[in-house]
């Protein structure tokens, strides 16, 4: 396992967070997207087999000659573009100040939102992308290197562009759709577990499966749910997607009207879970 590289690249971008300076791959990745989209588009799941097919294959060749010429420390400085703790941290966090940006972190319809529900879908998006930004990344950079974190990234850009139950993307996204479901079982999982044992909440830990298994997606509901349960708040609910709205169930039996202090209650995590982190990979590396 990769403990040392993983160590590296989780406690730059702890210190780091992105770099400004460079074009991030996952952009490099939705640019190739949409390019082959442009191009190759058509409402087939064997072209959108061909769209998931090749950007794995492309990132696969682009980032092998890294392990020829770098060595760990450089490898972890990439391998740190994968990961989006402290982004992530900031992006939730500036909701408290500027609400108004809300619309930058979701794809739900923003315009029409009150205060409590702007609360909610920070919360939702600090608990859910725990787990495509941290977790899931950290569980493949272990297990597989640099290779398993950057494919891990390529399937999950190529969900979050076009893996949408739509016209336009119900078979053009559906395998990478389905993709993203597998490679996030176990992550999401994880994440629900440590949200709960960190914030300290026995009844997550006990309810956050059954919460979590009502979400349409077999994963993004659990660390809501054990979030929800954690902080004593409902998540989810009715919520409106390009101007038609979605019944969702609720996550959680706390309560319905959110404010400003669940966030920072929900926020309150990241410092224990960037220390148990780093003594979790740390002690993988003594070891």
């Amino acid at each position: 396992m990769y403990f040392e590289l993983a160590l590296i690249a989780f406690s730059i971008d702890l210190v780091f967070g992105e770099f400004n300076f460079i074009k991030h791959p996952v952009v490099l990745m939705g640019e190739y997207i949409k390019w082959f989209e442009k191009k190759f588009y058509k409402e087939s799941v064997a072209r959108g087999m061909l769209l998931t097919l090749t950007l794995i294959i492309i990132t696969v060749i682009l980032i092998s000659p890294f392990y020829v010429y770098l060595n760990t420390f450089l490898l972890g400085i990439v391998a740190s573009t994968t990961i989006a703790s402290k982004m992530l941290y900031e992006s939730v966090r500036e909701i408290l100040f500027h609400p108004q940006n809300i619309k930058y972190l979701v794809s739900r319809d923003t315009t029409e939102l009150s205060s409590s529900d702007i609360n909610k879908a920070a919360i939702e998006t600090y608990a859910e992308n725990l787990s495509d930004g941290v977790i899931a990344p950290l569980f493949y950079l272990l297990l597989f290197g640099l290779w398993g974190a950057f494919i891990y990234k390529a399937i999950n850009t190529l969900d979050s562009m076009v893996g949408y139950r739509n016209k336009r993307y119900e078979k053009f996204g559906k395998f990478s759709a389905k993709l993203d479901d597998i490679v996030n079982y176990i992550p999401a999982r994880i994440t629900a577990i440590l949200i709960a044992i960190l914030m300290g909440s026995q009844k997550a830990l006990l309810n956050f499966y059954t919460y979590g298994k009502a979400h349409e997606s077999p994963n993004a509901g659990h660390p809501i749910a054990s979030m929800a349960w954690s902080i004593g708040v409902k998540l989810g609910g009715d919520t409106s997607y390009f101007g038609k709205v979605k019944s969702k169930p609720y996550f959680g039996e706390g309560k319905l009207l959110i404010d400003k202090e669940d966030i920072t209650k929900a926020l309150s995590l990241q410092l224990r879970l960037d220390i148990f982190i780093l003594i979790f990979l740390s002690m993988g590396v003594l070891l």
